[in-house]
């Protein structure tokens, strides 16, 4: 082989097989950098955006709630507030009725839950979303673990206490976000059917 490479032929020979081989090798791997770069870059994008979030305060988030009027021939009979938030297994979604002064809930129904069968879940039974019905809305609900007895105390679920404090919380923080644009009057709050925050 060094025979080969002392004649001027060979010498060429050999270079243009190492350029050829470097050509093929770059050209292999730029292909495989953009194969790469097409398949994760949706998930690197979507890791900056979520690491991104996670930085900012929670408190500096915006919640939105969808908020409806209820109406009676003329006048305003209460409204619904559609609320969600984290149950024990899985978010929570509610549907909220309240009197048109915000002193009184008026209803509690759960749209959609994923919690716990047999214990959780029985959040949406008629027995406990009942203790709701009446309730005042001007001070915040307590959960108690059984014989609730006071305007405002909710008996806990037995055995799922989280599911029901979680219940509790959300309509809380819907009362108490809403409770000013909604008392201001109907141009702050919007005509129904409107997200208000």
């Amino acid at each position: 082989m060094d025979a080969e490479n002392k004649k001027p032929g060979g010498l060429r020979k050999s270079s243009l097989v190492q350029a050829w081989l470097v050509l093929v090798l770059a050209v292999g791997f730029g292909v495989s950098l953009a194969g790469v770069q097409l398949a994760l870059g949706p998930v690197i994008e979507s890791n900056k955006i979520n690491e991104t979030l996670e930085k900012v305060k929670k408190s500096d988030r915006a919640k939105f709630y969808s908020v409806y009027e209820a109406r009676y021939q003329d006048g305003l009979k209460g409204w619904v507030v559609k609320t969600k938030g984290q149950g024990y297994a899985d978010t929570i979604e509610l549907l909220l009725g309240l009197s048109p002064d915000l002193r009184t809930i008026t209803g509690l129904f759960v749209l959609d839950q994923k919690e716990t069968p047999g214990l959780g879940n029985k959040i949406i039974t008629d027995a406990w979303r009942g203790q709701f019905i009446d309730a005042p809305a001007d001070k915040p609900l307590i959960v108690v673990k059984t014989g609730a007895s006071r305007p405002g105390e909710i008996d806990a679920v037995t055995g799922a206490t989280i599911s029901s404090r979680s219940v509790t919380a959300m309509i809380n923080t819907a009362i108490g976000d809403l409770r000013k644009p909604l008392t201001a009057g109907p141009s702050a709050a919007g005509k129904g059917g409107k997200n208000n925050g």
